[in-house]
């Protein structure tokens, strides 16, 4: 009798233990907790933290709700049917207030569900509004425009996107030999802008220069009156006079000689 009342006081510990693992449960931190019942999707979601179900019938789907990184290399058309390969990575976490929903209606597959294709459509509608050069120059606001189309599709499956970064745009060979021309000829060409600028201001330069010089010319002739000319003779007379010492010459050169008039 002893015995079979420590048997059934030992079963009903090992059942009251049982009963309460199956009972308790903890959510991780960075996650949620769906609760089911009997396999239904209940409306309390458990946050991080010990939380207590009823056992064996209901249980507890955990989902993380951390930030998450997508990458993907993705192949779209620009507008002008230019081949563009786009290296993207996303970052994207899942709505802690919806991830009952979430596992409701998507499961826990989204990724591959909703995810990559909501990148490859956003990237291919996008690129399709630029051509390949645009693309290229304009990359910021390409990016933007992304962002915004693939955080509106994600939001409908209860997802945020947190961040986008198009890394690279990759085209054809053909295409970056002719981009590569196209640079060439416009750095010629404005290496031959520059060049006709720097002549066109060197001669515009020589004939100012010439100007100014047969401005001063002509001033030079206009100051050049009968009595300046008669002024000058009488100076150079004056100077003549300061410079004779009161003799006559005696000898003068030719082939007639003077009279000595001594």
């Amino acid at each position: 009798m002893r015995y079979m009342k420590s048997t059934i006081g030992g079963l009903i510990a090992i059942v009251i233990l049982v009963v309460g693992y199956f009972s308790t449960t903890t959510v991780a931190s960075g996650n949620r907790g769906v609760l089911l019942q009997l396999g239904a999707v209940k409306p309390t979601i458990f946050t991080e933290g010990f939380h207590f179900k009823i056992p064996f019938i209901q249980t507890v789907q955990l989902i993380e709700v951390r930030v998450q990184k997508e990458e993907s290399t993705q192949t779209a058309a620009s507008k002008d049917l230019q081949m563009v390969t786009a290296k993207v990575a996303v970052n994207y976490s899942v709505d802690p207030e919806a991830v009952n929903k979430l596992y409701q209606e998507i499961g826990l597959d989204y990724r591959s569900r909703i995810v990559d294709p909501a990148i490859a459509e956003s990237l291919k509608a996008i690129t399709a509004q630029y051509t390949a050069e645009e693309l290229i120059s304009k990359r910021p606001e390409v990016s933007a425009q992304v962002k915004d189309m693939l955080g509106s599709k994600l939001t409908k499956y209860y997802m945020i996107l947190e961040d986008i970064n198009i890394k690279e745009f990759a085209f054809s060979e053909e295409f970056n030999k002719a981009i590569e021309s196209k640079q060439t000829a416009e750095q010629n060409a404005l290496r031959a802008q520059r060049d006709l600028e720097r002549i066109k201001i060197e001669a515009e330069q020589k004939i100012a220069q010439a100007g100014a010089e047969a401005q001063a010319l002509r001033l030079k002739k206009q100051e050049v009156t009968a009595e300046l000319i008669q002024l000058k003779q009488i100076e150079v007379q004056e100077k003549a006079l300061e410079k004779w010492d009161g003799h006559l010459p005696t000898v003068t050169g030719g082939a007639t000689p003077f009279i000595d008039l001594k």
